[in-house]
């Protein structure tokens, strides 16, 4: 598998990083890596895999986030998955949270790395999309480098040449997820560690990354930076990355954005889809701005009328004392 081209990438956040959000994002950084919430492959096996595994055509490049731990079940996955033309389809051992450890999948699995990579291998049978993995440095008190090597040598052993690593370890009990992703000291060093002793391995590294200096710190390191909850709540951060590493892609204002979103607004609205389900995605856009509490306010006190269109976005804008 070949390194990918993208340095920057947007992370699989559940509840956040669906279709209208990508859209959204995309926007914003043409080049980035974006990644789906992650999806179960029981969901996509049993249940309506259209409803899941549809995405926007602009929003590529994209990456599929699965989550399981059987390989059958993975592979019938990634079988259907490939036919809609996903750019990468990344394998979920990272997620600490309660429901997800039930399923025996996410960051639990970092204590099986046979049974990730069997599930690597009969994913990979299936299609040439390049198959990855998302993981933490370590799991309770498997807080050491060790753990991390011998987790990634099972998969390299499979055939995966891509890892996307969390800076943190995951308590699997007594932390919920919101705590799993800020109480664990980041440790980048563990991460760059593990890119010099496998210099052939394409590492991307998230966690805690907010500025774009920091940014460029990082990628003196590895090969890519995933941006989580900042790419979320302060979106505009990506077109910021962007225009940095791609100083000939201009930076788009921000109400730029809002007007190139309406047409798509109003093509979702006309298939029934509510307007606030799009328009939460965008209540960050103008955060740290003058009149970013305004746009805030007026949408969120709006968007959940009945007929509530893509003229919210317009009333927003100007309810902006910075539009006065």
């Amino acid at each position: 598998m070949e390194k990918s081209s993208h340095k920057l990438a947007v992370a699989p956040m559940m509840d956040w990083t669906d279709r209208h959000c990508r859209y959204f994002l995309r926007l914003l950084s043409p080049g980035a890596m974006l990644y789906t919430e992650m999806v179960t492959a029981a969901a996509i096996v049993h249940g309506d895999a259209d409803r899941f595994l549809h995405y926007n055509e602009e929003e590529h490049p994209l990456a599929l986030q699965l989550g399981g731990s059987e390989p059958k079940w993975m592979a019938q996955a990634t079988s259907r998955a490939a036919k809609f033309g996903y750019d990468e389809i990344n394998i979920n051992v990272g997620c600490p949270s309660d429901r997800v450890q039930s399923g025996q999948f996410g960051a639990c699995l970092m204590a099986t790395p046979d049974i990730v990579a069997d599930c690597f291998r009969a994913m990979q049978r299936e299609t040439d999309i390049p198959i990855t993995v998302k993981s933490r440095i370590g799991i309770d008190d498997r807080d050491d480098y060790e753990f991390l090597r011998t987790f990634v040598e099972a998969l390299i052993d499979a055939g995966c040449r891509k890892f996307v690593v969390h800076a943190r370890i995951a308590i699997l009990e007594g932390l919920s997820p919101k705590e799993n992703r800020t109480v664990p000291p980041l440790d980048y060093e563990r991460v760059y560690r593990l890119k010099r002793d496998f210099p052939d391995l394409e590492v991307v590294i998230n966690g805690g990354l907010t500025e774009v200096g920091h940014v460029d710190e990082v990628l003196q390191h590895v090969d890519g930076a995933m941006i989580g909850r900042q790419a979320y709540h302060q979106p505009y951060f990506l077109a910021e990355l962007e225009h940095h590493f791609n100083p000939a892609v201009a930076m788009p204002s921000r109400e730029a954005v809002v007007e190139q979103m309406i047409p798509y607004i109003d093509r979702q609205l006309a298939t029934g889809v509510p307007f606030n389900s799009i328009s939460r995605h965008m209540l960050g856009l103008f955060a740290g701005q003058p009149g970013a509490r305004a746009w805030r306010r007026y949408i969120s006190e709006h968007a959940h009328h009945d007929g509530a269109g893509s003229e919210i976005l317009i009333n927003a804008l100007n309810a902006m004392p910075a539009a006065a």
